[in-house]
C-alpha cells in the first residue's frame, strides 16, 4: 500500500512522465442529475484545459463517448504531462528503463519490455458544468 492510501495491482499499473508510479486515476462520471426535476441525464459536462490557449466544454456520454465544444483533444492536452497504463503477467516495474525518462513534452510513453501499453493525455478539469 502507497503512503497515498492505493494499493499497487502488479498486472495494471501506471506511470507518469518522470517514472514514477502512481495511483490508477479515477473515471469521469458520465451522468449526471437535473437539480430541479431529479432527472437522470446520460451524459454530464466540465469545463477542461491543457492550460495554453482553449478551455472548453467536455461532454462525457454514459455509453463512453465524448466531445468538446471546441477544438481537439490536442488543444486541451498538457503537453508536459504524460501517463501511460502498463498490464500484463509479465509485466514489471523492473523492466522499465530509467534513462526513458523523463519524457519529452507530447512524446509517447516508453515501451517496457512484457507490457502491453496505452497511452493516455493529460489535461485539466477546471469544473462541472450545472
Amino acid at each position: 500500500v502507497a503512503p497515498a492510501g492505493w494499493s499497487f495491482d502488479p498486472t495494471d499499473w501506471w506511470v507518469e512522465e518522470h517514472g514514477l508510479i502512481m495511483s490508477t486515476p479515477e473515471p469521469l462520471p458520465r451522468k449526471s442529475v437535473n437539480k430541479e426535476t431529479k432527472e437522470i441525464i446520460p451524459e454530464k459536462q466540465y469545463v477542461v484545459t491543457g492550460d495554453r490557449e482553449i478551455t472548453t466544454v467536455l461532454t462525457v456520454r454514459d455509453d463512453g463517448t465524448w466531445e468538446l465544444e471546441k477544438g481537439s483533444l490536442y488543444d486541451v492536452t498538457h503537453l508536459p504531462c504524460r501517463s501511460a497504463a502498463y498490464r500484463g503477467d509479465t509485466c514489471a516495474p523492473m523492466n522499465a528503463n530509467l534513462k526513458d525518462f523523463p519524457v519529452k513534452p507530447g512524446a509517447e510513453m516508453p515501451v517496457i519490455n512484457g507490457c502491453a501499453k496505452q497511452d493516455y493525455a493529460v489535461l485539466f478539469v477546471l469544473g462541472e458544468v450545472v
